[in-house]
Parts: structure tokens; C-alpha cells; sequence
């Protein structure tokens, strides 16, 4: 049994974040900012695959404007990611920003972070503190080291000692993330952060590669942390489609039993039985399923042998034959389908059996 780690709670929007709050899925935008319409179009996709908090980057005074624009088309909120420049997070809190993520060790001094933060408080935006290892001050570099596994400490002070920055000017509405490319280095670090604050924390691995070994690194760091209780709210980063992002987490969370959005896909590896495009196939349904909300076992299988037999527990599933293929429902053959119609047919039942449990 998973017990979560207590901490305070901050409120970003309508999503409440830490003490015993869900644990809540971001991604991150990868359009201009400042093409409001691209923004708005793939955080929609986001919103449907069940983002919960978006956030964009403000790179300049006309991403920071577009933030207004894009706040009224969307639902779920929105943080601004702001580096360097202290009017950018005010411009941007103004138009508008749910939250922000700084790093305030490099916004200009103690006066420019004290005006981000009389601006935070005006907006009640609470401030994501976010500190990577290649970001670190030089003097916490020289006293500790590069961060590793062994030794994370420059990423704790370096975190905590932002965090003091942000208290000192009279605000406490905050999270804070510590982020490595390095596995073991994010779950030591973590680990012993957890032990020093209270606040609630970010999760994640930066620059964690493509889908294949972003989602291997992610799911091993932030599979243990979350299995430890640490973690409030989390991305999975990935140098892909942030959509992809958003699949993979709920997975995550899924397999942990912490939440479940949707219906569960099981599938088979496929071997020298199938005699199906099963692929495709596959990833045809699983991208369908993350739009739908209703708890199925949904099961798609390459063969009879791995289909209604072994797969008999799923609520609705197909097994492929030679050119053909069967859908079945608690392990009885319910139509028998061309493989050319089998996803069109499938999918179809998919809705009936949603509008179904629905009614």
C-alpha cells in the first residue's frame, strides 16, 4: 500500500496540488506560443487525453500577451515557464497565468524577484520553483560537486536556497522540482528533498530522450518515487508528441493503482500465430481509449489462442484470424468481422458499450 508522503497544498486554478489531492498530470505545449490558434488546438488534444495543467513557454512579450488569448479557450490551467527576464512572469501573471515556474536565482536580484513575487500574490498564482542540474549555482557547484546519485546535495540547496529567496519576500505558495537527466541522480535527490520540505513537489526526468527510452526513464524514477509517496504533480518528458506524454503517465499511475483514467488496454506480443496487422491495430485502439472516460478491459489480441480463451476476463476484446477477425465479450464471440471493417466495427462497439454504462 502506497502512503503519500504529507504536504501542504497550493492551489493552481481549479487543481489543488499536494496534502491528499490526486496526484496531477502536466505536459507541456511545443508550439510558438505566440500562434495562439497551434496553442490552443494541441492543448485541446491534451485536455482529451486528460492534461490537467498546461504550460507554455514565454519566451517574450508577445508569447506573454498571447496568454490571455489562449486562457480563454481552454480549461484547464495554464502555467507560464519563465527564464531570465522578471517582466516576462509579471506580463504574463497579468494576461492571465495560472502559475509560473522560475528559477529565482536567475531573474535579475532580490528586488526583481520581490516585484514577481507582489505580482504572485496580487493573482494568487502560486510559484513553481524549478531548479535542473544544469542550472545550479557555481559556488553550490564548487562546495558540493555535480550532482549524482551518491551526491544530489548542490540540487537541494540550490532548490531550498530559491525557495528562502521566494520566503523572504513574504510568500509561501509554492512547489518546487529538482530535475536530472540522470535516473538514480532524480531519485536520490527527491528522496532526500522530500525529507527537508513539506511543500509539494514536481516529478520528473528532464531531457529524458524519445518515446522508447524517455518512457523507460521516466517510469523508473518516477514509478519508484510514487511507489514511495513522493510526488504531488508530474510530467513525463518526452521528445515527442506531448499527447504521448499524457498516455504514458496515466499508465503510470494505472499500473501503481494511484489513479485510473479510462479504460485499461491489454494486448499480446504477437507471435508466429498472428495472422493479422496487429500493430496498427493496436495503436489504433489505444489512441481511441484515451478519449473515453468509462472504466473497460479492453483486450487486443493477435490470435483465437490469446482471445476469447485468455483474455475471457476483458469486457470486450478482438482476437484476429486470417484475414478476418472476432470481437468478444467476457471470452464469447459476439460478430465476426473482415479485417478491413474490424476497427471501424470495433470502435463502434466501444461507443455502444460507453453509452451503455453511461445511461
Amino acid at each position: 500500500m502506497i502512503i503519500r508522503r504529507q504536504t501542504r497544498q497550493v492551489k493552481v486554478g481549479t487543481v489543488v496540488i499536494g496534502g491528499q489531492a490526486p496526484v496531477a498530470v502536466q505536459s507541456m505545449t511545443n508550439t510558438d506560443t505566440r500562434d495562439v490558434g497551434a496553442t490552443v488546438a494541441q492543448i485541446h488534444e491534451l485536455e482529451a487525453a486528460g492534461c490537467e495543467i498546461i504550460r507554455v513557454a514565454v519566451p517574450d512579450t508577445d508569447a506573454a500577451g498571447a496568454v490571455r488569448s489562449i486562457r480563454e479557450q481552454i480549461t484547464i490551467p495554464l502555467i507560464a515557464d519563465i527564464h531570465f527576464d522578471w517582466r516576462l512572469a509579471v506580463a504574463a501573471m497579468e494576461n492571465g497565468a495560472q502559475g509560473i515556474r522560475i528559477n529565482p536565482g536567475n531573474l535579475g536580484g532580490r528586488d526583481k524577484l520581490a516585484r514577481v513575487v507582489d505580482a504572485a500574490r496580487a493573482h494568487q498564482v502560486p510559484i513553481r520553483v524549478g531548479v535542473n542540474s544544469g542550472s545550479i549555482e557555481k559556488d553550490l557547484l564548487r562546495e558540493h560537486g555535480y550532482p549524482t546519485p551518491e551526491n544530489p546535495a548542490a540540487l537541494i540547496k540550490s532548490a531550498l536556497r530559491n525557495v528562502r529567496l521566494v520566503e523572504e519576500s513574504g510568500y509561501d505558495q509554492l512547489k518546487i522540482s529538482i530535475k536530472s537527466p540522470d535516473v538514480l541522480t532524480t531519485i536520490s535527490g527527491y528522496r532526500l528533498l522530500s525529507r527537508k520540505t513539506d511543500y509539494p513537489l514536481h516529478i520528473g526526468v528532464t531531457e529524458a530522450g524519445g518515446l522508447i527510452a524517455g518512457t523507460v526513464k521516466s517510469s523508473v524514477a518516477l514509478g519508484i518515487l510514487l511507489f514511495e509517496g513522493i510526488g504531488d504533480t508530474f510530467r513525463i518528458s518526452l521528445t515527442r508528441d506531448p499527447v504521448e506524454e499524457i498516455r504514458v503517465a496515466y499508465e503510470l499511475l494505472r499500473s501503481l493503482r494511484i489513479r485510473e483514467r479510462g479504460p485499461e488496454m491489454i494486448s499480446c506480443p504477437t507471435c508466429g500465430r498472428t495472422r493479422i496487422d496487429l500493430f496498427p491495430l493496436a495503436e489504433a485502439v489505444e489512441k481511441h481509449l484515451q478519449t473515453m472516460d468509462t472504466r473497460l478491459k479492453v483486450a487486443v489480441m493477435g490470435c483465437v489462442v490469446n482471445g476469447p480463451g485468455e483474455a475471457r476476463e476483458a469486457d470486450i476484446g478482438i482476437a484476429g484470424g486470417h484475414g478476418v477477425g472476432i470481437i468478444f465479450k467476457k471470452g464469447k464471440v459476439v460478430r465476426k468481422v473482415k479485417e478491413d471493417d474490424l476497427l471501424a466495427v470495433f470502435l463502434e462497439e466501444l461507443r455502444a458499450m460507453e453509452q451503455e454504462q453511461e445511461s
